[in-house]
């Protein structure tokens, strides 16, 4: 018999329209799927978990997250999307050592399941040779996290790669396929970022097109964002080229026309928004609205830990945020009569699970507790101050907590998170790495006056353990 735990008496939100929200309900995980879904389950020989104080969720699901970028978290909060691509694309990513994306993937892996995220697409812009790829899938595969491994470009040279580039994506692509890939059935499953029209030259998008559909794999794509990519029309152009299809995922959207939102929705792709990145970097607002309008229900993703948090809940908050401000803006300017329907918190919490699932090619396996499907299930405790009293569940999720309410997480029927803490894996190895790969990519930037001096945290702790207490 498989490995039975039964989640017992948690406010479900399933994200299955079918089973619907049920208060004091249970579920029941055997190995790698949920089993069953019900108001209350009979059931012998398996964990029971207490499940009474908690919302129990499917996992969230980021669909676009440069994971590598981890160790140099919090390195650009105040950069535009031209100060990003200066600092990090141009100066610390041709000075990436292999270990410093594997650091960076660990740390961001452990990062995301703490914070309730069960799939993380990694979009892995930093494969300057092929050791940087194996090493970010390396990272992937320790943490046991559901993960889609985004093979993208090298970042050797910004001039190269990303300024009318005449580089193809390497070939190297065909390796990972068949030595880490080989099949689509695993924890990990493989796509492929690409740069796209106005970055790369129309030969290089059509060779680079080709080369993924070739391997059978999803293609992942930045559009429309900023004040140079936002005028390239790069949706229209991929059409021109006879590029589209539903295997794109289009990330941010900011400045497309209603013909590129149309182009989209027609030919089946799918989308992605950073809302919090689109709005301090300047990318342009979440493209939300326009999206709905289109028939077009995205995603989200945190995109960089460089400029904003690696959860979640900030990326709801900013969404559910910033899509209301537009519509009642529209009121007061447009003098309506009436305020237009606004955007829901349970909209924004499908965004953040089954819309997330369906973008990274996932929804029959994970995105709601649907049994079948793996059991990618996440409790969220109730009882913490930010959160107690629950009134509205789903709105509590989106609009009240944040990472201290993740209790438990597990992926694949397999526990990575238990009360409140991270299970399975040294989080101090992970920091020290991360620390030691800091140390190394800060020196090859100028260093502001306000910046602290890298300084290991074992180094810090030696400091604090050897010095008098505030008594000698």
């Amino acid at each position: 018999m498989p490995e039975r735990t039964l989640l017992r008496g948690g406010h479900i939100i399933s994200m299955d329209p079918e089973i619907g929200d049920i208060p004091g309900g249970d579920v029941l995980i055997e190995g790698e799927e949920i089993a069953q879904v019900a108001p209350s389950i009979d059931a012998s020989d398996c964990e029971v978990v207490d499940a009474s104080g908690a919302i129990v969720i499917p996992g969230f699901i980021d669909s676009h997250r440069h994971t590598w970028e981890t160790v140099i978290r919090g390195i650009a909060p105040d950069v535009t999307l031209d100060g990003y691509f200066q600092l990090v694309l141009d100066t610390l990513a041709p000075a990436y050592r292999p270990q410093d994306v594997y650091a960076g993937n660990l740390l961001g892996s452990l990062e995301a399941i703490d914070a309730g995220v069960t799939t993380l697409l990694d979009w892995s812009h930093i494969n300057n040779t092929p050791d940087h790829a194996d090493e970010a899938i390396r990272a992937l595969a320790e943490l046991k996290l559901r993960s889609v491994y985004c093979y993208g470009n090298p970042n050797t040279s910004l001039a190269d790669w990303w300024f009318n580039s005449t580089l193809e994506a390497p070939e190297d692509v065909r390796r990972v396929r068949d030595r880490y890939f080989s099949s689509d059935d695993g924890l990990m499953t493989l796509a492929m970022g690409t740069r796209g029209p106005g970055f790369c030259t129309p030969e290089v998008v059509k060779h680079d097109w080709e080369l993924a559909r070739d391997i059978g794999v999803p293609i992942s794509v930045h559009v429309g964002m900023g004040p140079v990519a936002g005028r390239f029309r790069m949706v229209e152009q991929l059409h021109d080229l006879g590029l589209l299809g539903p295997d794109i995922t289009y990330i941010h959207c900011n400045h497309l026309t209603d013909r590129e939102f149309r182009l989209i929705a027609e030919t089946g792709g799918t989308t992605s928004i950073a809302p919090m990145v689109e709005m301090t970097m300047g990318h342009g607002m979440p493209p939300t609205g326009e999206l709905l309008q289109h028939g077009l229900r995205p995603s989200l993703s945190c995109d960089v830990v460089t400029s904003v948090p690696g959860d979640p809940f900030t990326q709801m908050r900013f969404l559910f945020a910033a899509e209301r401000v537009r519509v009642h803006e529209r009121v007061f300017d447009e003098e309506l009569e009436e305020v237009p329907p606004l955007l829901s918190s349970r909209d924004v919490l499908e965004f953040a699970t089954i819309e997330g699932a369906r973008t990274v090619g996932l929804a029959d396996k994970t995105g709601s507790l649907t049994p079948g499907k793996k059991a990618d299930v996440v409790m969220l405790d109730i009882k913490r101050v930010n959160a107690a009293p629950v009134i509205d569940p789903v709105g509590t999720v989106v609009c009240s907590m944040d990472t201290s309410n993740v209790d438990s997480v597990w992926v694949n029927g397999r526990a990575l998170k238990r009360n409140g803490k991270l299970i399975g894996h040294d989080l101090d190895r992970a920091r020290r790495l991360a620390e030691d790969s800091r140390d190394f990519l800060a020196a090859h930037a100028e260093r502001p006056p306000h910046w602290a001096t890298p300084r290991t945290t074992r180094e810090a702790a030696s400091n604090v353990a050897d010095s008098p207490g505030p008594n000698a």
